[in-house]
């Protein structure tokens, strides 16, 4: 592993991974324990956020919309993807931006956690704290929020990992020697 990151971190872009997805993939419970397994800081993007504003990002929503938070986000993510040595779990709606996507792609190795509709539709069924599933019909909600990024989240991604019924140790570990085969080339972006 010690010769991967070498290799990576000489490649300028993968001392740092940063998960994308959409809310319930699992991104921030997978990325501590990938953190620990590559011997990484771990950082989440909307808790930066809180932490810098004191606030919830449901009060950010509702005093400054969707726009005004993903302003918000731009500036966090600019900072954070600058950091080295680093797994990032990135809010889900991040990619949503062309500079964030940019960033993404530009700073780090990208990983996205899939989960088929209805494992995050149990997965944020009792979550109270996500604005965009405030309202309305959860179900249809994050299907509508998947048929816009999904075909991003793919796009962006040099990895992908399927996080359905499994345990995030095991997500972590199968990213993790993922890692160890991906090559540059393989998902080049333009």
């Amino acid at each position: 592993m010690a010769v991967l990151l070498a290799y990576l971190d000489a490649m300028g872009r993968a001392s740092n991974v940063f998960l994308i997805g959409p809310m319930g993939a699992g991104k921030s419970t997978v990325g501590r324990h990938l953190a620990e397994l590559l011997h990484k800081r771990f950082l989440d993007a909307d808790h930066e956020i809180e932490a810098r504003t004191g606030v919830a990002i449901s009060l950010i929503f509702e005093i400054e919309g969707e726009e005004g938070f993903r302003r918000r986000e731009a500036v966090v993510l600019e900072e954070l993807t600058r950091g080295d040595n680093l797994v990032l779990a990135t809010g889900g709606g991040a990619v949503l931006v062309l500079d964030n996507r940019e960033r993404l792609r530009g700073r780090g190795i990208v990983v996205y956690l899939h989960a088929p509709l209805d494992i995050l539709v149990n997965r944020t069924h009792r979550d109270r704290h996500r604005p965009l599933l405030a309202a309305g019909d959860r179900r249809q909600t994050l299907e509508a929020i998947m048929k816009i990024r999904e075909p991003i989240y793919r796009a962006l991604a040099d990895v992908v990992v399927d996080t359905d019924h499994r345990a995030p140790q095991s997500v972590a570990q199968e990213i993790a020697g993922r890692l160890k085969e991906w090559k540059p080339h393989e998902n080049a972006h333009p």
